[in-house]
């Protein structure tokens, strides 16, 4: 016997999007269930360095492109959140540096890229003074310019678990086998058919949120959605371990017109206390077509050239591949802000960079005003998925 259920909104996907999406729509007066197939975070969450950037290094070609416009208010916005007065409550989520800075080499291409860059944000990037550097720069031999931005970096553990206990009994674990979608006999509408613990329910939504990165590929041929195709864009990321690291959180640019950085660095801590350097930028990117021998050599090389008084010969070095994933709608091109795509009773979500979060959230929460979703009065369809599924466990950062 299936047995019926009905709620205004599930959201597919556990990573910061389909977390803050639960966040930010229950305080809209809303009553929506989370359904994660693997742990919370454990995607593109935790394979992101936690920047919370302002745009500037989409502004290094000089030109304030509309990438930068849409981001420009994103650091205040989190900072909002994060002091308790913004639209999700981030209160007590660690902050690994209330500042970044970016790191111009003493080649002319890349000081003049980087004034070019700070000038396109005039008031919000600040030229330091020798005296003022961060202890790791004082230290440095290279010539150069570093300029402080009005970017800050966030621990994503933490993020994660501030946004999972703000409403915990909301969120659950899914088999990719436990679940199929159906489409009522007029085609306007989705149910979701889930079984578990020798039961089947069948969850009637006012809307799907499609909100599981890499993984909405999966949902929208399961639905077969038409309006929306995915790309996926990899990275080959690389970090190091040791405990003789300091902390560092920079762009470094490079003296070619790339928009990306040739290298970007964060600070992490893992479980026995050691410091982890996060590599990413340019590095990452081209990093792709090598193998992980190749790639950490490129890495060591590049550190060995910014950096050559730093010691890192006692370092414990690791890469891993992961994908960025995106609606592709701008010939394989990452657009310039989140994305959301809407199809009978279907949203198709992306943030499509981990500091424009807020601002997908805004989508979607316009885009059910706009259609008139009202909020459930009960919570029967929760109560019901507390006896079908498990709670979905916390993923660990890459280099526990």
């Amino acid at each position: 016997m299936t047995l019926r259920y009905s709620t205004d909104i599930v959201i597919f996907g556990g990573g910061i999007a389909g977390l803050w999406l639960l966040n930010r729509l229950q305080n809209e007066g809303y009553r929506p269930v989370l359904l994660e197939t693997g742990k919370l975070g454990g995607g593109q969450t935790f394979a992101s360095q936690g920047i919370v950037h302002g745009g500037l290094k989409y502004a290094l070609s000089g030109s304030l492109t509309g990438a930068a416009n849409v981001i420009a208010s994103m650091p205040e916005r989190w900072r909002q959140c994060l002091s308790g007065n913004g639209d999700v409550d981030l209160t007590g989520v660690s902050i690994l540096s209330d500042h970044y800075f970016m790191w111009s080499d003493g080649s002319l291409r890349s000081k003049l890229k980087s004034f070019l860059g700070s000038k396109s944000l005039v008031g919000r990037v600040q030229t330091l003074e020798q005296q003022h550097y961060p202890e790791f720069f004082k230290n440095s031999a290279i010539e150069g310019t570093l300029y402080e931005l009005p970017d800050f970096v966030i621990d994503s553990t933490s993020l994660v678990k501030k946004l999972r206990d703000n409403f915990s009994s909301s969120i659950f674990s899914l088999s990719e086998e436990s679940y199929r979608f159906t489409q009522n006999a007029e085609k306007s509408t989705y149910s979701l058919q889930l079984t578990g613990n020798d039961q089947e329910i069948e969850l009637e939504a006012e809307r799907f949120i499609f909100a599981a990165g890499e993984g909405n590929r999966k949902l929208i041929a399961d639905t077969n959605m038409q309006s929306v195709t995915t790309q996926l864009r990899p990275l080959h990321m690389v970090y190091l371990r040791s405990p003789q690291l300091p902390n560092v959180f920079v762009h470094c640019v490079g003296d070619n017109f790339s928009l990306t950085p040739k290298l970007t660095i964060t600070s992490h801590m893992d479980q026995q206390g050691q410091t982890i350097w996060y590599l990413g930028g340019e590095l990452a990117e081209e990093g792709v077509s090598r193998n992980q021998s190749d790639q950490i050599k490129a890495a060591e090389q590049l550190l060995h050239e910014l950096f050559p008084e730093l010691d890192i010969s006692s370092a414990e070095w690791n890469s891993f591949l992961v994908n960025r994933a995106e609606p592709d709608t701008n010939s394989n091109y990452r657009p310039d802000d989140a994305f959301l795509a809407s199809e009978t009773n279907l949203l198709a979500a992306w943030p499509t960079k981990f500091t424009l979060t807020p601002s997908l959230a805004d989508k979607v929460v316009n885009t059910l005003r706009d259609d008139s979703v009202t909020a459930e009065t009960n919570n029967d369809a929760k109560d019901a998925l507390v006896e079908l599924l498990a709670e979905a466990e916390l993923a660990q950062a890459y280099w526990d």
